[in-house]
């Protein structure tokens, strides 16, 4: 139940980011940062429909032509994975490492989306900023995840 609410409030939040939490603009990936603690208790299966199910609900609010669907429904499988071959999380810092990747994989399939639907017209301030808006998204998730990330584990872990 608190997976749900939580999940539907996730647009909110990305839309009310607060401005201390970005850099030169841009915030972290909201989507990553609660898929990845949600996915590692439960599994892959969940992996999958959770990222299936956030990513309607932010191609919903966004405006762009690229979907969030392909990633986070890869992030949810490769995450949930882990979660099925007993993978423990010894320190906070792994937790940003794959919210880091993850990111990362985030920005680079909405990259290539948009580059093949303007179909290679892009010119080099699109990648330009394109490049600066991955590297400051995924150094904020990988950031803020070993303390969002490992906070939601550990309220999981006591209500189970």
């Amino acid at each position: 139940m608190i997976c749900l609410a939580s999940g539907l409030f996730m647009p909110f939040i990305s839309l009310l980011s607060p401005k201390f939490l970005s850099l030169q603009g841009v915030g972290p990936c909201w989507s990553v940062l609660w898929l990845l603690p949600w996915v590692l208790n439960k599994g892959r299966i969940f992996g999958l429909f959770a990222g299936l199910c956030l990513g309607f609900l932010f191609d919903s609010i966004s405006i762009s032509s690229a979907s969030q669907v392909p990633a986070l429904m890869i992030l949810g499988f490769w995450w949930g994975n882990e979660e099925g071959n007993n993978f423990q999380i010894d320190l906070s810092l792994n937790l940003g490492l794959m919210a880091f990747i993850g990111a990362i994989i985030y920005g680079l399939s909405l990259w290539i989306q948009i580059t093949f639907i303007q179909a290679l017209n892009a010119t080099n301030w699109f990648h330009g900023w394109a490049f600066h808006t991955l590297l400051a998204q995924s150094i904020l998730t990988g950031l803020l995840a070993p303390m969002i990330c490992s906070w939601v584990i550990l309220i999981r872990r006591s209500t189970k």
